[in-house]
């Protein structure tokens, strides 16, 4: 009588301890997309605070150079790739150009494989509309063509100036 309850107890324990791991392996979109976000800003302020000067060409586009620190971000996908390494996703740096906002580093890519730096955010967007009031946006956006649960925040300089925003984003 001793070993079924037993079994029982020690089943009944193992399935109390699986349950908050089975929820952190399949969180949602929602808390994966938080989670990125404060992956992708973290890693970013480990390179040192945001900063936009200078011009650079980015497919074709002249625009300012983003910086963290001394890391020149414009071209260079070493943190955006390892935020999507570590998370998945996919996540860009934008930097504000005049009234757009440019995709400088991204892993984002266009139907052709390659990846979409030098695209714009969508000017009529919920997003650009939250990023323009100084807001976080966190919902549905259409991604070039494609609808993904996503984030943006903006990328703020250090007068507070908005100079570029952080994004991730997961396949809806």
């Amino acid at each position: 009588m001793k070993a079924p309850l037993l079994t029982l107890s020690l089943l009944a324990f193992l399935a109390s301890a699986a349950v908050p791991i089975l929820t952190s392996v399949y969180a949602g979109p929602a808390e994966d997309v938080q989670a990125a976000m404060q992956r992708l800003k973290s890693k970013a302020a480990t390179l040192g605070a945001p900063s936009a000067k200078g011009e650079d060409t980015v497919a074709g586009k002249t625009v300012p150079v983003l910086y963290f620190g001394q890391t020149k971000v414009n071209g260079d996908f070493t943190l955006v790739d390892s935020v999507q390494k570590e998370m998945g996703g996919t996540e860009t740096l934008f930097v504000k150009s005049g009234g757009e906002f440019v995709r400088v580093s991204t892993n984002v890519k266009k139907d052709d494989g390659s990846r979409a730096v030098g695209t714009i955010l969508d000017p009529k967007g919920k997003a650009i509309a939250a990023i323009n009031k100084g807001e976080a946006y966190f919902g549905e956006a259409d991604i070039l063509g494609h609808p993904y649960i996503t984030g943006y925040e903006p990328i703020r300089d250090a007068s507070s100036g908005i100079i570029g925003i952080y994004y991730v984003g997961y396949p809806k």
